[in-house]
């Protein structure tokens, strides 16, 4: 037992550290300690969703990550950086559903004459998370009036609130023991659909199709909401069991008593 147990902490002290440290790739430890530009990539990708969802370097720029002389060696894969014109193809490896709405779109139409690409929005190193907060009067207006952004902004803000209650929803009911990984399984996927929706830039398409991403979610609240009544009908019966058992109990002693006084007479 003494000898499993040496074993055991001998392989997590030797393994464990790699996990912990598995985007502390020869990339960052050598750009990471350097001035200016080649160091600010580095600063930059440590605050961006990239960086929390474990994406480094070489998830995008290819490359070895695990050996100095060929990190930027083509034969292993380095591709470097994009062009302008690219860059779509570049993010889209990942993002494919959104690689091909930006297309279409009118923004996608614009690439290579002016028009704004994934990064216009997103940043490059320190990528943002898509929220609604990357529509707004400071950006849009650099190429185009707000009002049209705005009114996407509008449905895009309603349907993620339902989706976050929907969130809260689902998990508390997991918290006390419910099946609901298919309705997760299924928010998830309106969610991506619905995020996709609005890389179309297509006021009119996102207006319309909107309230069917709504009422898909209603569909999933509603579902929800069914368990959770239910949850409240087996709560108050189980309280009323526990009552009559109570009572029940109360009078077999009164009985008791009762029999007992008789007994003794």
């Amino acid at each position: 037992m003494v000898l499993a147990k040496s074993c055991l902490l001998l392989l997590l002290t030797l393994v464990l550290p790699g996990v912990l440290f598995a985007q502390e790739t020869v990339c960052i430890q050598c750009h990471g300690g350097q001035p200016g530009r080649l160091g600010e990539p580095v600063t930059l990708w440590q605050q961006s969703i990239h960086a929390a969802n474990g994406i480094s370097c070489h998830s995008c720029h290819g490359g070895d990550p695990t050996d100095f002389a060929n990190a930027m060696s083509p034969a292993r894969g380095f591709i470097g950086v994009p062009k302008e014109e690219a860059i779509p193809d570049f993010c889209g490896r990942c993002h494919v559903g959104v690689k091909e709405d930006y297309l279409q779109s009118a923004h996608g139409k614009a690439l290579g004459l002016g028009g704004p690409q994934c990064v216009t929005c997103h940043g490059n190193h320190a990528v943002r998370m898509a929220t609604p907060d990357l529509i707004n009067p400071q950006d849009c207006t650099r190429c185009h009036d707000y009002g049209r952004a705005d009114e996407i902004k509008s449905a895009v803000v309603e349907t993620d609130r339902m989706i976050a209650d929907l969130e809260h929803s689902l998990e508390a009911l997991h918290r006390v023991g419910i099946a609901t990984k298919e309705m997760r399984g299924e928010l998830f996927s309106l969610r991506n659909d619905f995020h996709r929706l609005f890389h179309s830039v297509d006021v009119d398409k996102v207006r319309s199709q909107t309230a069917d991403f709504q009422q898909k979610l209603g569909n999933i609240r509603n579902h929800g909401a069914a368990i959770e009544d239910e949850l409240a009908r087996r709560k108050l019966w189980g309280g009323g069991a526990v009552a009559l058992l109570v009572l029940g109990g109360i009078l077999a002693l009164l009985l008791h008593k009762a029999y007992l006084d008789e007994e003794q007479r």
